[in-house]
């Protein structure tokens, strides 16, 4: 095996050996802490432009199949592993991980220490990188052309992963409520959640205006996770303010947290290293309990963490905090039909700590039917 280079923009070098797809790639350095579900985040269209580091030692043991995809492809722009399976072993496999990698042109590398890298990004913070897989540049040379790839902050990525027309998931069983999902990078995991809830979900553009959102004639509106900054997406901001105005019910996760979040007044800021991957405890404060969240995001939101804040669509509140660094996780509106949460409460594969969420959004859509 050809040696490789992953190299990151402060000049750390590490050399391992080449994996998967040859070639070169860059991306954002960011680490994942999912011991399963390499599939899954693969798949995410939120990992678009990141190139992900494994901190499990083993990856690809139980192999890839089209059921657990989150999407028509896989998204990250390159994959670091320490030790990837020579075999696979699982009832449900249709393929391996490696021979899929190479089918979609994904840049990996394997051997080096994950771990140790991890470690840097914790302490130095998440940073551009590039993986060098059996290219013969000097290491003069590799750094040089890290530092001139491109940056996440201010990166505007939604138009590269939403759907380009509208497509429709049916109701599982009877149809009790219909949902516009704005797609800015949804998993395939939420429409399928709302419909196993008898909700039919009309999956959208990003750029879908009011007027095309009013058409479906929804009781809520979903808003999805996705791929870059938040502070790019104005848009799609002054959308959410027309919904709030008309007191449609919202739900918003990840990137649609923070998006409802500048909606409601709030500015977001890049965190130092992200939260990616899953076990992330979360504390819900509207019912004291602590739920084992799965997450990906690398910007977060400022907002008052303690008591009531006012916004021009009445009162809100910090609903969610995580346990390990005090990020604001949720909020909710109290004058107005509205919520986010800044985790996955669809995660696949697990945990599901958070499934409840979905019932809340269907009792909100309930409790305030919008008159079309």
């Amino acid at each position: 095996m050809p040696k490789a280079f992953l190299v990151l923009d402060d000049g750390r070098i590490f050399e391992g050996k080449s994996w998967a797809a040859q070639g070169i790639t860059f991306g954002e350095a960011v680490f994942a802490t999912g011991m399963t579900g390499y599939q899954e985040t693969l798949t995410d269209p939120s990992y678009h432009k990141q190139v992900v580091i494994m901190t499990a030692p083993h990856i690809g043991n139980t192999g890839v199949n089209l059921a657990d995809n989150e999407s028509s492809k896989i998204w990250v722009a390159g994959f670091a592993v320490r030790n990837p399976s020579t075999i696979v072993s699982n009832w449900r496999s249709e393929g391996s991980l490696e021979d899929e990698l190479i089918a979609q042109g994904i840049v990996c590398i394997q051997g080096v220490d994950t771990r140790a890298i991890t470690r840097h990004l914790r302490k130095r913070g998440a940073m551009r990188v590039g993986i060098f897989s059996g290219q013969e540049l000097s290491r003069e040379e590799m750094v040089i052309e890290v530092r001139k790839s491109g940056a996440m902050s201010g990166a505007f990525l939604v138009a590269d992963v939403s759907t380009p027309k509208t497509y429709i998931v049916k109701a599982k069983g009877e149809k009790k409520l219909t949902v516009v999902a704005l797609d800015l990078g949804i998993k395939s995991a939420t429409p399928r959640s709302l419909a196993e809830r008898g909700v039919e979900v009309h999956v959208m553009p990003y750029n879908s205006t009011v007027e095309d959102i009013l058409a479906a004639k929804p009781d809520g509106v979903f808003i999805s996770n996705g791929p870059g900054d938040p502070s790019t997406m104005d848009f799609v901001v002054e959308i959410v303010r027309q919904l709030l105005e008309s007191r449609m019910p919202i739900f918003g996760i990840c990137f649609g947290h923070q998006i409802l979040g500048r909606a409601l007044g709030f500015s977001t800021y890049k965190l130092q290293f992200g939260h990616r991957g899953i076990n992330q405890p979360v504390m819900d404060r509207t019912t004291k309990k602590v739920e084992i969240t799965a997450h990906n995001h690398g910007f977060a939101l400022t907002a008052p963490l303690e008591g009531v804040f006012t916004t021009v669509y009445g009162h809100g509140e910090v609903t969610h905090v995580s346990l390990n660094d005090n990020v604001i996780e949720g909020l909710q509106l109290l004058d107005a039909p509205a919520f986010s949460v800044q985790y996955h409460p669809e995660a696949g594969a697990g945990p599901h700590d958070a499934a409840y969420l979905f019932d809340r959004f269907i009792e909100l859509m309930e409790k305030n039917p919008v008159n079309h």
